[in-house]
């Protein structure tokens, strides 16, 4: 009887009283149909199963804000498409590569690693330069990979001054590590 409920009313109904119930049949619900929008988004098996962890545990722990605006099956494809759109954005932007055996030695060269690091390290500096709020705000966006609309959310702000945030802070980061006398 509880499988035949809408998804809007398993949530009214279970998920206060009996969370992990309302979770599971969501989950079965759907994990099939997230995993493919993924695979077709990142056409990588091991990369969208990623994905689709990644989407129902933010989805569930969203799920109490989840305000029937829409369906929650449109609730939780747009997250799942936010969400690989993100993640595919980052790693385009940190030119991301897997890394084969073979590859790997070839990688280990001293002297690139040093320079590496130096890179590392001005960024580091440059971070530093920067107030608590912008830093929060490009760790929320690029190492935690969430959207503009998320972070204007927490910040209760709007997220065109998300953007701005970013770009100058962005803008910022770049200045400090053109300096000549940081070379």
């Amino acid at each position: 009887m509880k499988n035949s409920l809408s998804d809007e009313e398993m949530i009214r109904v279970h998920l206060l009283n009996q969370p992990d119930h309302c979770f599971e049949t969501l989950y079965n619900r759907y994990v099939g149909k997230v995993y493919q929008q993924c695979l077709q988004m990142t056409r990588h098996s091991e990369q969208a199963e990623d994905f689709t962890h990644d989407i129902f545990l933010k989805a569930f722990t969203k799920l109490n804000a989840f305000q029937e605006r829409s369906t929650f099956s449109t609730w939780l494809y747009s997250i799942a498409f936010n969400h690989c759109a993100d993640q595919i954005r980052l790693s385009k932007r940190m030119n991301v590569t897997s890394i084969t055996e073979d590859h790997e030695q070839s990688m280990i060269d001293t002297k690139d690693n040093h320079i590496q690091e130096e890179k590392l390290q001005l960024v580091r500096q440059a971070l530093e330069t920067l107030s608590t709020d912008e830093q929060s705000i490009l760790r929320m966006k690029y190492e935690e990979g969430r959207t503009i609309d998320d972070i204007a959310h927490t910040y209760n702000i709007k997220p065109s001054a998300v953007k701005m945030r970013l770009k100058r802070s962005r803008e910022r980061i770049y200045r400090f590590c053109q300096q000549p006398h940081l070379c």
